[in-house]
């Protein structure tokens, strides 16, 4: 459903479903404060300061509903940017119900999902990227993803957008102006003050469009593929990582048929393990299926984990394996078996640039270095630990980026054939229009509607 802005008074449900020690329901809109007060007896809710805390019942027709905690919250200084009040009572799903009839009941319409976060955005109390990152702050699952949805909460990627933007619609300006005396031959805007604004511009702009594909790896999870042949400890290895039994281990080749997902933390970051059938030329149609399915998984990986057996393993078969790895950089190789090794089999050279480790995945030797080794994959040395880095996560923002840098290319392009004013004008407020549907400037009711519309109730 495409949420609608009404400027009546709403209310939903905030905490989860199910029983729970409290339950809290979010009310806000013109009326707020003063129908709340027909049902709340003990105080004059009209006459009490904004934030501030209110203990009593409850009461509706006559029926004691729950005996609550009432935070009161007077426009605009609220999460809306309109009177709110935020009921606490106890987690009962009927207490929860009955609360709502009773809202129901004095007027107050239910909420739709994302419609006090929209009613936030269109009343100037955060702009559309910071509404967005509300919701990538909720479904945070790890520490980075928590962090960057902060700082774009807090409006960090929103300033680095503003200040592109006004620097160029500085210009855009003086390029109007000079339409205007066009008969007259007058130029206000310097062009090598323009051509260096642009460099500077296009170099912001693709900094933050690179980000996406590490933004996107820290908001859904990194995808980590255990790729290797039949027997080299692939779902062993997995069980070591998750300290559970999560795949099925045995010394029959072929053993994982399929892949097998799971989710771990590691220093903060959210990773997707995926276990995959062995690489080799399987003897059977499910096995080779199997085996089709872990080359789809490769082709989708944000890092293949290639493990392979230290004692059986020969530095060919190693790099045939690797080979069959088409455009993928992010490769960290990994010995494993190393507590059954012989003394005397020396490590041999894989004769590839990738990371490497030797690990027991058995005994769980070395686990903590392999873990090591997927962090500094990523790359995070320029984003963590301050954080103050700006990392686009959200594939709207990062398609916008991509229409400013192809509009950027034509302004240069028309200053080098020295194309007219209007026409540069235009090719201008190309890039500032992609600009202004990132912070909501300029927007449209399907953007608002595809937007918040994936947002919980109550949110």
């Amino acid at each position: 459903m495409v949420p609608t802005y009404r400027k009546d008074t709403i209310a939903a449900i905030a905490t989860p479903q199910g029983i729970g020690a409290l339950g809290i329901v979010r009310v806000s809109g013109p009326d707020a404060i003063v129908k709340i007060n027909g049902l709340f007896p003990n105080k004059d809710l009209e006459t009490i300061k904004s934030h501030t805390l209110h203990f009593g019942p409850i009461i509706h027709e006559g029926e004691l509903i729950d005996e609550v905690l009432i935070s009161v919250f007077r426009a605009p200084h609220s999460f809306t940017g309109e009177n709110s009040v935020e009921i606490s009572c106890h987690g009962s799903p009927y207490i929860l119900q009955k609360l709502m009839e009773a809202l129901a009941a004095i007027g107050i319409s239910p909420a739709e999902p994302g419609e006090y976060t929209l009613r936030a955005y269109l009343n100037g109390r955060m702009d559309l990227s910071q509404a967005e990152a509300v919701a990538d702050l909720i479904a945070a699952e790890s520490k980075a993803a928590h962090d960057t949805a902060m700082q774009q909460m807090r409006g960090g990627f929103s300033l680095k957008i503003k200040e592109l933007r006004a620097q160029l619609l500085y210009f855009a300006s003086l390029i109007e102006l000079e339409l205007d005396f066009a008969e007259e031959d007058v130029e206000f805007a310097d062009r090598g003050t323009l051509i260096n604004l642009l460099d500077t511009t296009y170099m912001e702009a693709a900094k933050l469009a690179a980000s996406f594909q590490l933004g996107n790896a820290i908001k859904s999870g990194v995808k980590v593929v255990i790729a290797g042949r039949p027997n080299a400890g692939k779902s062993t290895l997995l069980n070591a990582l998750l300290n559970e039994e999560r795949a099925l281990v045995s010394d029959i080749p072929g053993t994982t048929r399929d892949s097998i997902e799971d989710v771990l933390v590691v220093d903060g970051i959210k990773f997707r393990f995926i276990d995959t059938a062995g690489i080799r030329d399987p003897a059977e149609t499910i096995e080779r299926m199997g085996i089709a399915r872990t080359f789809e998984k490769i082709k989708e990986a944000d890092i293949i984990v290639y493990l392979y057996d230290v004692n059986t393993t020969s530095p060919q078969m190693l790099r045939d394996d690797i080979e069959t790895f088409e455009g993928k950089n992010k490769i960290i190789l990994v010995g494993n078996k190393i507590d059954s090794a012989q003394e005397d089999k020396a490590p041999f050279e894989t004769g590839f640039q990738f990371p490497s480790v030797q690990i027991s995945a058995k005994k769980g030797l070395h686990i903590d270095a392999f873990k090591s080794l997927l962090i500094q994959s990523l790359d995070l040395a320029h984003v963590m630990p301050t954080g103050q880095e700006t990392i686009v996560t959200n594939i709207r923002h990062f398609n916008s980026l991509n229409h400013v840098l192809m509009a950027i290319d034509q302004i240069r392009a028309g200053l080098q054939l020295h194309i007219t004013g209007d026409l540069l004008a235009a090719d201008i407020k190309s890039a500032l229009r992609s600009m202004a549907e990132i912070t909501g400037e300029i927007t449209s009711d399907e953007i608002l509607g595809n937007i918040f519309g994936k947002f919980c109730i109550g949110k």
